[in-house]
């Protein structure tokens, strides 16, 4: 792991494992560089360098206030600059629509994947106060809270789905990411629909969807591929339920970069 500094000064954790193309993997809400090692391993076999970071509130990486997705598009542009000045970029669910975002903002990205953007596209928006509600959460001291009520307005979990979570190991590591769900909550907030920046950027860009994955899911998936004539949609069988497979990743990535 290395650490380097974002714009405004934050510690960016950042890990690489593997020799050849540099390839950006931006996680989505409560994952840390850690929930990418088996995806970052399987690239690196396939002759890839990939890079993992804790984007920021998460995992060893720092944070400054106040909330803003700008903060972490430098981010993103501080990692891709630590590797070489350009990278192709896979994004998993919120991590997608960062990484779009960010090549919207002139990031210099040579490549993008996007694996099921939340995009909502002005249907079933959650509530436009969400990411101050969640930070009022977080500042009283109720972190569990706040995961709580991102995972049931944030994401759009079923309640049952809600307290199996809630009961099981997973939930404490989950807490400590509660700052993480306003970063989230606010960039989808913020361009819950894509901009024209990001519907027009000029790199290849291939939009992953699973098959067996959550309707509102395939539905942006669909819809963003449609905003966007010029890029590729790939649905992916192998990936189940709202989890981007590590083959089928890796194969989709190294065709495209011709490794």
């Amino acid at each position: 792991m290395s650490l380097i500094e974002s714009a405004d000064g934050t510690s960016i954790a950042v890990h690489e494992v593997g020799s050849g193309p540099a390839v950006v993997i931006v996680n989505g809400a409560f994952s840390t560089a850690k929930d990418a090692v088996e995806i970052a391993d399987a690239f690196a076999g396939a002759g890839l360098r990939a890079v993992t970071y804790d984007r920021r509130a998460r995992g060893d990486s720092g944070d400054t206030p106040p909330v803003d997705p700008l903060r972490e598009v430098e981010d993103l542009a501080a990692v891709i600059a630590s590797v070489g000045g350009v990278a192709a970029v896979i994004g998993h669910s919120s991590g997608a629509v960062l990484a779009l975002y960010a090549a919207g903002e002139g990031v210099p990205v040579g490549r993008l994947l996007l694996s099921e953007p939340p995009f909502h596209f002005g249907e079933d928006e959650p509530d436009a106060a969400l990411p101050e509600r969640l930070q009022a959460l977080v500042d009283a001291g109720e972190e569990a809270e706040a995961v709580l009520v991102f995972q049931r307005e944030g994401i759009g979990l079923p309640e049952e789905m809600i307290e199996q979570i809630r009961t099981s190991p997973l939930f404490d590591s989950l807490v400590p990411l509660a700052q993480s769900t306003v970063y989230d909550a606010t960039l989808t907030r913020q361009v819950s629909t894509p901009t024209a920046e990001m519907r027009q950027v000029e790199v290849p860009v291939t939009i992953l969807c699973g098959v067996q994955t959550f309707p509102l899911l395939t539905g942006a998936a669909r819809r963003l591929a449609e905003a966007m004539p010029a890029a590729e949609f790939l649905e992916v069988p192998e990936s189940v339920g709202h989890r981007l497979d590590p083959a089928a990743a890796t194969r989709i990535v190294a065709e495209r970069l011709q490794v």
